[in-house]
């Protein structure tokens, strides 16, 4: 499960990438069993040839010490880290990888900000990467690379679709599996089945009442129309 200081480094870091005119996806699995990487970059340079970049985003101490396998595998590879983690692990830093500091924007001026920030934060660069070989067959990492960009896609694809892909009993049991998973009897409303309910009723309760207006307005217009129609007999009468 991801932190919100971990999707903070990830949005920025991608933002980042984005700037520097690479393309960038995020979880890629390296051929020859290398391990996943974080963010992995591809940028073609003016000469025609291919850059590949790797970044692994730690946010704890411990996160850093993980045994997790570092796929740094890139032509140059980095570390994006908090300034206080980078404090506390820089002698650890292998010379060769670079290292990308991450601090957030402060939230009055991202308010004050004219226009909508694209990230949550910034980098900069702490320590310079050295270029090192490709430690992989270009041709597989580019594999897996468009793979990894192909299920991005269609995660969107799905988010925009939205729950039209499910179907009712797929629905009515996620339904139920949250609601026993925390259900609170003293405070309803933070309970979504009860929402769910009292969203129904209130649905129906405003389809009614519409229905309803609908049905005296068109009375109100039939004894209009029959007013009228009697009108001339009155006259006649007289």
């Amino acid at each position: 499960m991801k932190t919100k200081l971990t999707k903070e480094l990830e949005s920025t870091l991608y933002q980042y990438c984005f700037e520097q005119g690479s393309y960038v996806v995020e979880e890629v699995s390296m051929p020859d069993k290398k391990g996943i990487v974080d963010t992995l970059s591809y940028q073609q340079l003016a000469d025609n040839q291919i850059e590949w970049r790797c970044y692994e985003l730690k946010v704890t101490k411990s996160d850093f010490h993980s045994k997790a396998k570092l796929s740094f595998i890139g032509n140059y590879n980095y570390f994006v880290l908090p300034q206080k983690l980078y404090d506390e692990v820089e002698d650890e830093i292998p010379s060769h990888i670079g290292v990308l500091i991450y601090r957030a924007f402060d939230k009055k001026a991202m308010e004050a900000s004219p226009q909508t920030l694209r990230a949550p934060g910034f980098l900069t660069v702490a320590k310079k990467a050295q270029y090192q070989d490709l430690q992989v067959d270009e041709k597989q990492l580019t594999s897996h690379f468009v793979a990894s960009l192909f299920r991005e896609v269609d995660k969107a694809k799905r988010v925009e679709k939205g729950l039209q892909l499910y179907s009712d009993d797929q629905l009515f049991k996620e339904l139920k599996k949250r609601a026993k998973a925390g259900y609170d009897v003293y405070t309803p409303d933070h309970n979504i089945y009860d929402r769910f309910v009292d969203d129904l009723q209130d649905d129906a309760v405003t389809a009614l009442q519409e229905e309803l207006d609908a049905r005296n307005a068109e009375y109100q217009e039939l004894k209009m129309q029959l007013q009228q129609l009697q009108q001339p007999n009155l006259e006649d009468k007289i």
